[in-house]
C-alpha cells in the first residue's frame, strides 16, 4: 500500500467512483468528493497530501479549489484533470501552484507514477514548511 492519502473530486459521481476503485484495487487510499464544497470539508477532515481534481464542476470550479487548497493547504499537491480544458488553463493552473494538469480520458498507470511523484513533492514542501 501506498503512503499517501489522495482526494478525488469530480461531478461525474460513476467516473470518480470507478476511479477509486482502481486505486483502491492498486493500494492506493482515496477518498471521493463530488463538487466543491464536499472537497474542501474533506480536505480538512480527511488531510489528503494530494488532490485529483476537476476543472470543470457546477458551483465552485477547480481553479477555485486550487486557489484555495495553495493558500490554506500549501504542502496539498494538486492535480488537474479535465475533458474540456485548454492549454491556457492549464497553464493558468500551474502558475496557481497545480503540481500537474492531465487531460481525459486518463492512463491510469500515467496517473498513478504523477501521485507518487506528487507524494514526494508534498513531502519535501512539508519539511520545509516546519
Amino acid at each position: 500500500m501506498e503512503d499517501f492519502k489522495v482526494l478525488l473530486v469530480d461531478d461525474e459521481v460513476e467516473f470518480v467512483t470507478t476511479l477509486a476503485e482502481r486505486l483502491q484495487l492498486r493500494g492506493i487510499n482515496s477518498i471521493v468528493a463530488t463538487d466543491g464544497e464536499e472537497a474542501l470539508r474533506k480536505l480538512y477532515s480527511e488531510k489528503p497530501e494530494i488532490v485529483v481534481l476537476d476543472l470543470l464542476m457546477p458551483g465552485i470550479g477547480g481553479l477555485e479549489i486550487l486557489r484555495r487548497i495553495k493558500q490554506e493547504r500549501p504542502e496539498t499537491q494538486v492535480i488537474l484533470l479535465t475533458g474540456k480544458g485548454s492549454v491556457g488553463e492549464g497553464i493558468e493552473s500551474m502558475q496557481m501552484g497545480a503540481f500537474d494538469y492531465i487531460m481525459k480520458p486518463i492512463n491510469i498507470d500515467d496517473l498513478i507514477d504523477k501521485m507518487k511523484a506528487a507524494a514526494k513533492a508534498s513531502c519535501s514542501t512539508e519539511k520545509r514548511n516546519k
